[in-house]
């Protein structure tokens, strides 16, 4: 089997890593990692047309794109219009996480649950409807409602965090178009959780669950960010919780797409919170995540590349091996992210410990050396027979990954 993955990130090296286990990966554009596990060519995530070429040329039997932003724009459409089997909805299906407005929509439609919400494009009627869940004590959550790469979305609790908040997006535009409409939405207090599920558009199959971590700093403080961090299995969350979200959650949003002549192969990301017992959706991706992707496929045993072969198309999903061992993950990240960050830092990584691996994110080599060249430039995961194991094993390679400003969370899985 020939897998071409369309990506540069740490999500798509931890996917090469695991299917260079099953089959033979082509990475484009790829990044210095991945390069070490499958074949790197330069054709950008953009140029659909070279996309195409490419899989032609190399008679894959799967494309797996992996950011959201190509799928979006249309690229699974392209590539299935060549006969090309794809894994990612079409521009269609994609909107569910262009759009926030849109999604939310869809899910009051399809009955899904979900914290209270109203979209704004005006900021006076933001900050009223805003004031007014405050009035009742709740805390307010601000989300720029286009696709800001994880940070379009604000936690307050004071009026003038509200209004900051609000003016960042609908009037200072500090996330361009993506903050041009807003969802403002009531806070949820509880645990998270993330669900990643396979759909072929007529069977779906989810992976085991992940926990991740947005804030920038220990203790869940700090600006928000692409992620810190991950682990699975998740504790709170045991095989009735996965399935009552597979059929609240996963099950009547495939079924409201599908009434809508949307057919969905891809993968579904389902972003919960329980609060009382009661598992909330916050959000759907179209992708697989990205820290949660790197801890996922830590535990998954044969099987894999089948699976995703089936979503491709369009067939029942095969069962999918899943190992007893846990799995922590944290991100390496440049000093200052999110926010302005240096590049082109050498980065020097030591010894790492048993059943460690480390992903590339935000690497290059310049004059042979390896440097930073993202926020996130690496997620050392690590697989354990035991959370404790894990957690001490990926900290122990964390320490071991060397450049100027390095910096990342230590209470990952803590």
């Amino acid at each position: 089997m020939r897998i071409l993955i369309v990506g540069s990130g740490g999500r798509e090296h931890a996917l090469a890593w695991k299917l260079a286990q099953e089959a033979e990966v082509i990475c484009a554009p790829g990044n210095p990692g991945i390069a070490l596990v499958g074949e790197c060519v330069p054709v950008a995530a953009t140029d659909h047309n070279g996309l195409t070429a490419l899989a032609l040329a190399r008679e894959v039997d799967l494309v797996l794109v992996g950011p959201e932003n190509p799928l979006v724009a249309g690229l699974a459409d392209k590539l299935r219009g060549a006969g090309i089997a794809t894994l990612g909805p079409g521009a269609d299906g994609a909107q569910l996480e262009a759009s926030k407005a849109y999604s939310k929509a869809l899910m009051v439609e399809a009955g899904v649950p979900t914290p209270r919400f109203e979209t704004f494009f005006d900021p006076l009627s933001a900050k009223a409807f805003a004031g007014s869940l405050l009035m009742q004590g709740k805390g307010v959550v601000v989300k720029a409602s286009g696709n800001a790469l994880g940070k379009g979305v604000m936690v307050c609790s004071e009026p003038e965090e509200v209004a900051e908040a609000i003016d960042a997006m609908l009037v200072d535009r500090e996330f361009g178009d993506a903050g041009a409409e807003i969802v403002i939405e009531e806070r949820l207090i509880g645990y998270e959780f993330s669900l990643l599920t396979l759909c072929s558009g007529t069977d779906f199959r989810s992976l085991p669950v992940a926990q991740d971590y947005k804030r920038a700093l220990d203790g869940d403080r700090g600006p928000n960010t692409g992620g810190m961090g991950s682990y699975s299995p998740v504790g709170t969350v045991d095989a009735g919780m996965v399935a009552r979200v597979e059929a609240s959650t996963v099950k009547p949003i495939l079924d409201a797409m599908r009434s809508r002549g949307i057919d969905y192969r891809g993968v579904l990301f389902s972003g919960m919170m329980v609060e009382e017992g009661v598992a909330y959706c916050l959000e759907y991706n179209v992708r697989f995540g990205d820290p949660e992707t790197q801890s996922v496929v830590r535990r998954l045993g044969n099987g894999f590349a089948v699976a995703l072969g089936a979503c491709a198309n369009g067939a029942e999903i095969p069962s999918i091996e899943v190992l007893d061992d846990a799995a922590v993950t944290v991100v390496v990240a440049s000093g200052g992210y999110p926010g302005t960050y240096a590049k082109g830092k050498q980065i020097e990584l030591g010894p790492m410990p048993g059943g460690v691996e480390v992903f590339h994110s935000g690497t290059s080599v310049a004059d042979g050396k390896l440097v930073t060249a993202g926020g996130r430039v690496c997620a050392v995961s690590a697989a354990g027979a035991t959370q404790d194991e894990a957690r001490k094993n990926a900290y122990q390679g964390a320490e071991q990954v060397k450049f100027e400003g390095a910096f990342f969370r230590r209470d990952i899985a803590s």
